[in-house]
């Protein structure tokens, strides 16, 4: 069961999705994600992915330094995005 970083962070990358796939055949995935989830099953691409980051930083009120995003570079599933933000959350408390 996911934790409710998990959670926030898979509704707003639903959204994403929703919003840049509109009726196309990757919405019907959508409601089905998981931290398990690979984002090329989403269809996000590295510039969708950078999307997805603008809208966490948006979400989170902090800033994800351009020089960081090397450190996204592993970052295949939804579960990566959400352990990724747990620790960049972590440094900003």
């Amino acid at each position: 069961m996911a934790d409710q970083l998990a959670t926030e962070i898979i509704a707003i990358i639903k959204k994403r999705v929703e919003a840049e796939s509109g009726e196309g055949t990757t919405a019907s995935i959508v409601g089905d994600i998981t931290t398990g989830t690979e984002l090329s099953e989403l269809g996000i691409d590295s510039l969708g992915f950078a999307d997805v980051l603008w809208d966490l930083e948006q979400a989170y009120d902090i800033k994800i330094e351009m020089n960081t995003a090397e450190a996204w570079s592993g970052v295949q599933s939804v579960g990566g995005i959400v352990e990724a933000m747990r620790g960049l959350l972590a440094k900003e408390s």
